[in-house]
């Protein structure tokens, strides 16, 4: 039952984090190459995209 749990955390991560990247300001390739990162490694692309991804015109203080 566990597995399945930590499935379902993997993939609504992954589903928020691809709607973040679609939904940003970043270039058409830049969403492409995001999304398929996030969709072909879905925990390796997520925290990739935690750390380097667009980050949607939010202002770095």
């Amino acid at each position: 039952m566990e597995y399945g749990l930590i499935g379902l955390l993997v993939l609504i991560a992954d589903l928020y984090a691809i709607y973040a990247v679609l939904t940003s300001g970043a270039s058409g390739a830049a969403k492409i190459v995001w999304t398929l990162a996030i969709l072909l490694l879905p925990v390796l692309g997520f925290i990739a995209w935690l750390v380097a991804g667009p980050r949607g015109g939010r202002a770095a203080v």
